[in-house]
């Protein structure tokens, strides 16, 4: 489940191993790209961590970033 905290979205995700974790960030990208719209990550191991917010709107949390948020839990 997302949270919302310090005027972002952030969302912890955990894989098998670094492979699945960083095919899951591939994913991401493409996505992101599609949108326009990019996260801030966090990727150590096993472990993605996202946060996202609207960088021109004053970094707070957009309907832009509910919108990528949906669109990344239907990668998995």
């Amino acid at each position: 489940m997302w949270k919302e905290e310090n005027n972002s979205l952030y969302k912890k995700f955990q894989f098998k191993d670094f492979k699945d974790a960083f095919a899951f960030l591939t994913k991401v990208a493409m996505a992101a790209e599609q949108v326009d719209h990019h996260p801030t990550i966090k990727n150590t191991w096993n472990t993605v961590e996202l946060w996202l917010s609207t960088h021109d709107a004053g970094n707070v949390v957009t309907e832009k970033d509910h919108k990528l948020a949906k669109m990344i839990d239907g990668l998995l």
